[in-house]
């Protein structure tokens, strides 16, 4: 296991494979790792020659300085959980002042829209902080391919955007949601949910199923009053938002136009916690 806090000893590490011309893989994390992760670092493994994992909670992204603190923080169990993968995996995992000086403050961004809708809406300059964390990470690592799972598909889109207006030579590959066995899509925020919480929990992917089983053959307004009803007869859950979009702009959609491709977006919260998932409905 090759382990750096700073990002002197980092480059000093990477440099000679650069100088190679060795293809390298980065996988942004902000710790509290699953599976989900691991599905990313073994594709990252198998693309390139040498395989970065970033571990860092980025203040810049969190609008909720209480979700800030609470978010779970489990350096020593990560390492041992990406030494089980591989011991040849180089962990980045800096302090906030490596990353930041004493400016931990987000840059602004334009991504033509994209970061207006959903969680742009409901998370206000989280993703200026998403697309500050990333622009550092790429500058500081170059690397060949990027990856990032589609579970957080808003962000996958908005990432293939900066990488597109800042003209930055690295390859974005979106990686398919992780699920357990019982549909429940793998996220850090799962730790702080109790075991009957996680079970309750997949109750978001069913009605998920459900709904694009219905979008085959109802109007985009039965699907969602179809799914304001399911969890409106569920007191587990607080249901924040649910919305069919594009899957280009992910500007909600109101009727179906043949050949576009469409995602069902779907936020809920249980025991507090802030839950994410979406399903593509094509």
């Amino acid at each position: 296991m090759f382990l750096f806090s700073t990002k002197a000893d980092l480059q000093a590490y990477l440099k000679p494979l650069r100088d190679a011309n060795k293809a390298i893989g980065l996988v942004p994390t902000m710790g509290a790792i699953h599976n989900g992760h691991l599905s990313l670092m073994a594709q990252s493994l198998n693309e390139n020659d040498c395989t970065v994992v970033s571990i860092f909670v980025n203040p810049t992204q969190f609008n909720n300085a209480d979700d800030l603190a609470k978010y779970p923080r489990t350096l020593e169990r990560d390492i041992e959980t990406i030494s089980s993968l591989s011991e040849q995996i180089v962990v980045f995992a800096p302090s906030v002042e490596e990353i930041y000086g004493d400016n931990a403050v987000a840059q602004s961004f334009d991504f033509d829209g994209l970061e207006n809708e959903m969680e742009g809406a409901s998370r206000p300059g989280h993703f200026d902080g998403v697309g500050t964390i990333v622009s550092k990470l790429f500058e500081l690592v170059l690397p060949t391919k990027a990856y990032f799972g589609e579970k957080d598909f808003q962000q996958l889109l908005i990432i293939k955007k900066l990488v597109e207006k800042k003209h930055i030579p690295v390859t974005i590959v979106g990686v398919p949601i992780f699920r357990g066995e019982d549909g429940l899509a793998m996220s850090s925020r799962n730790e702080r949910i109790s075991n009957d919480g996680l079970h309750k929990a997949t109750f978001l992917y069913e009605v998920l199923k459900q709904a694009k089983t219905l979008f085959a053959t109802e109007s985009i307004e039965k699907v969602q009053q179809f799914v304001d009803s399911e969890f409106k007869n569920n007191s587990n859950f607080e249901l924040e938002y649910f919305t069919i979009a594009s899957e280009e702009t992910l500007k909600p959609v109101i009727q179906k136009t043949e050949g576009q491709k469409y995602r069902g977006f779907l936020v809920a919260h249980i025991e507090g916690i802030r839950l994410i998932d979406n399903l593509s409905f094509n």
